[in-house]
């Protein structure tokens, strides 16, 4: 297992982005945490399987239908024990 810090920028607060990623989450088996940042963007630690985490990168490039995401910044952490995956 592995663990990334996912940053995404643009129209991503107020359009069900954190509901809508916790959602991708789960169907992925991710564990970890979305979360809306001061700055306006969304920030979003997942742990799981690298080619599940390949899939909700993926997705986090489009998100929910009435986003507007401009850029998805990847970096990989040290791992993190999650029970499951929240909305912060």
């Amino acid at each position: 297992m592995v663990c990334f810090c996912i940053k995404i920028s643009g129209l991503v607060q107020g359009v069900f982005f954190r509901y809508s990623a916790k959602v991708e989450a789960e169907k992925l088996a991710l564990v970890g945490y979305v979360k809306n940042l001061d700055d306006g963007l969304v920030e979003s630690v997942v742990c799981g399987k690298a080619e599940k985490i390949d899939e909700f990168v993926k997705w986090c490039h489009k998100g929910p239908v009435l986003a507007q995401v401009e850029k998805v910044e990847i970096k990989e952490i040290p791992f993190r024990k999650f029970e499951n995956f929240n909305i912060v």
